[in-house]
């Protein structure tokens, strides 16, 4: 019987999982596999009865793998609601309390939960769709391996879950990024070291014999995390039958190590990325070229030279040797020219087509997200700079920084991306509304402005506040004055949120009535359908 291995496989593993349920020695490890059990049983009944899933879509008939993808897009527009969501959810506690419900939903674990949804869940899953996406028609050929392709998407799913009930449970390593279970870090190795064989593979069965610059991003993204990834989270498990684990590093150490990885998270997963993205889908979008595909290859290389290096600026005025802080800072300032030459190659794309501005919503909302790249990428480098350091950090200001990068770059191009692969994935003339990408255009880009001009002020109000002092020497505020100070700007985030999160709904429907098949009476943005596949751009 077809696919009867698979379901030998995945009932072994249901077994198993059931006896590490049964012999768990604490509740999270129990939980988890109970959660295990469930998924491979599913999984071994849906293989044993031959049920399709995702069902015969338009796009195979182009001889492309694109179940995943669409279950992908599906799952990338779900994951960022939640996120934004989440995100709200943690700002009204900041601002009211007594919000804070014990002991599943309090701020401690509400917090790692709403960065994982947006960081790992939207953004990761929006990062492996796209990639496999582009991989495919750039290489001009079909993915690696159909079963690795499922193994990646459903076991990158799994890991989401499974480090998402974990922060709810509040057992993490309790290290700066709230890295989930030793086994879950396990499980997060295989499925990512798939993702580089299939991504890897693909590249080397091509039928172009150019590869596309997008492709040199996302195998930069792929292969760095996996490298941050390993060696961040070296520990060693209590027991082989318990969550609790050590980390293999202590002290300064723990710490250079953590933001090695921690600003390299966000150089390789967030920037790295989602500029493969940035390079496909705008110039698809707007029917152009590349403006410099000599300027794409420098900022690739520079770029992916520079960010590694970057780390210690996390570290000023700590224990860290003042040489390696110095360094992080001398890199971090580097970045400014690599970056900026990325958001001008993104935006000069758009040379001979700048009508489209004002004519497509979505090139909008991709224009948008590279000004906040450019936007992003300069703040950045300037709060490295340890006599702004020391006013910024710690404050409000470095999360107003973080979330004009996330929502603003991350957010606008995985949007972008969901809008120009709807239609095509499930043959579509057109999205059921551009004038709801337009209202979504706007309520997610005065979401943004407000959380980070509100989140700017706060930040500055704190650092000015914290070091004050009198005449004697004293400090003028206590630690509760300020937090008092700030209630005004939290409630203002939160509305900020609310908007960006309004946004998300609004595309969710959006994408729903367009799978279905439904559409209003505008006029539509013209979308090419293959019937074969194409040769690579």
């Amino acid at each position: 019987m077809k696919n009867l291995g698979w379901t030998i496989v995945l009932g072994l593993a249901a077994l198993a999982a059931v006896l590490a349920a049964a012999f768990g020695q604490d509740q999270l490890y129990q939980t988890h596999a109970w959660i295990l059990a469930g998924v491979t049983a599913i999984g071994a009944i849906i293989m044993l009865r031959q049920v399709g899933v995702a069902g015969e879509g338009p796009g195979d008939k182009t001889g492309y793998m694109d179940d995943p993808i669409r279950y992908g897009v599906i799952l990338t527009t779900f994951w960022g609601v939640v996120g934004f969501l989440v995100g709200v959810v943690a700002a009204l506690q900041l601002a009211f309390p007594e919000l804070n419900i014990e002991p599943y939903l309090n701020f401690g674990r509400v917090r790692p939960l709403h960065t994982s949804a947006v960081i790992f869940a939207f953004g990761g899953t929006a990062l492996i769709t796209s990639s496999l996406y582009v991989v495919q028609r750039t290489c001009q050929t079909r993915v690696l391996s159909d079963n690795l392709t499922w193994f990646v998407f459903w076991g990158y799913q799994l890991f989401i879950v499974l480090a998402a009930t974990g922060y709810l449970l509040g057992s993490t390593q309790g290290r700066e990024y709230a890295e989930p279970e030793w086994y879950v870090d396990l499980w997060l190795t295989i499925v990512w070291v798939g993702y580089l064989v299939l991504f890897m593979g693909t590249l080397i069965k091509r039928k172009e014999p150019h590869i596309y610059v997008a492709n040199w991003f996302y195998l930069a993204f792929i292969f760095t995390i996996a490298l941050l990834h390993v060696v961040n989270n070296l520990s060693m498990p209590v027991s082989l039958l318990g969550s609790k684990s050590y980390s293999a590093f202590a002290g300064v150490q723990d710490a250079l190590t953590q933001w090695w990885y921690g600003h390299n998270a966000v150089g390789f997963f967030l920037t790295a990325g989602f500029l493969g993205m940035m390079y496909y889908f705008m110039p698809k979008q707007a029917n152009r070229p590349v403006y410099s595909y000599r300027l794409s290859i420098i900022h690739f290389w520079s770029l992916i030279f520079m960010y590694i290096w970057a780390g210690p600026h996390h570290l000023h005025y700590t224990a860290l040797p003042d040489w390696a802080q110095t360094l992080g800072m001398v890199f971090s300032i580097m970045l400014w020219m690599p970056s900026w030459g990325g958001m001008i190659n993104g935006l000069m794309t758009l040379s001979g087509a700048w009508d489209k501005i004002r004519t497509d919503p979505i090139i909008r909302m991709m224009v948008i997200a590279v000004a906040f790249y450019g936007m992003s990428t300069f703040e950045g480098p300037m709060m490295s700079i340890k006599a702004v350091n020391g006013l910024s950090h710690y404050t409000d200001w470095t999360i107003g920084h973080v979330h004009s990068g996330a929502l603003g770059w991350v957010g606008m191009i995985s949007f972008g991306m969901v809008y120009f692969l709807v239609p095509r994935l499930w043959n579509r003339k057109q999205l059921y509304s551009l004038r709801m990408v337009n209202w979504h255009f706007w309520l997610a880009t005065l979401g943004i402005v407000v959380y980070a001009a509100v989140m700017w002020v706060s930040g500055i109000t704190q650092g000015l506040m914290w070091r004050e002092y009198d005449a004697e020497g004293f400090l003028v505020y206590s630690f509760a004055e300020s937090v008092a100070a700030l209630k005004p700007y939290y409630i203002l985030r939160a509305i900020g949120g609310a908007m960006y999160l309004a946004g998300g709904l609004v595309m969710a429907y959006n994408v729903w009535m367009t799978i279905k098949g439904k559409t209003r009476d505008e006029k539509p943005i013209v979308v090419a359908h293959a019937a074969s596949a194409q040769p690579a751009e």
